[in-house]
């Protein structure tokens, strides 16, 4: 699939938790410039603006590849460690945490169907690639990006997440 290891989905109380575990070979200053500023996310992921660095300010997400924007508050900020925003629509927790040896575990948890679920880890998967490109130094330069690699994340999620054929003799 990639050097990205596969995003993995539970159901708690009827919302949907992706799960992401990501180990990143730079420093975790750098890891954390680019998943919890202005500046570093636009490099892989969407625009924030306002992004007020402090528990209860205010965020704002804006997606390059897509008409999605969320609204909401930062509901958990340890610098350099975590930073967890709390959007809408759907009352979304998505929530970035940094470890040493940089590793950084990602959660998403929103209310959703089969296909959103199937959708949201490819595109949390492919945005998890282009992360690891710009820390390499190759940001993402967006008019470029097309639904291809989206594409092709969705189906290999959609045949794990497929039944198991039941065996007949």
């Amino acid at each position: 699939m990639s050097e990205i290891p596969r995003g993995r989905a539970e159901t708690h109380d009827g919302n949907l938790q992706l799960r992401f575990v990501i180990e990143l070979p730079h420093p975790m200053v750098s890891v954390w410039a680019a998943v919890a500023t202005p500046e570093g996310l636009p490099q892989w992921l969407c625009a924030a603006d306002p992004l007020e660095p402090r528990l209860g300010g205010r965020v704002t997400l804006r997606w390059f590849n897509s008409d999605t924007v969320l609204s909401g508050r930062v509901t958990a900020w340890d610098m350099e460690n975590v930073a967890e925003y709390t959007v809408d629509p759907g009352h979304q927790r998505i929530r970035f945490h940094l470890e040493p040896a940089t590793v950084l575990r990602f959660t998403h948890e929103f209310r959703g169907t089969r296909d959103e679920k199937l959708n949201m880890l490819a595109g949390w998967h492919e945005h998890f690639e282009r992360l690891a490109r710009a820390l390499d130094g190759h940001p993402t330069h967006w008019l470029d990006w097309t639904e291809d690699r989206w594409r092709e994340l969705r189906e290999l999620y959609e045949l794990d997440d497929a039944p198991w054929p039941k065996w007949v003799p």
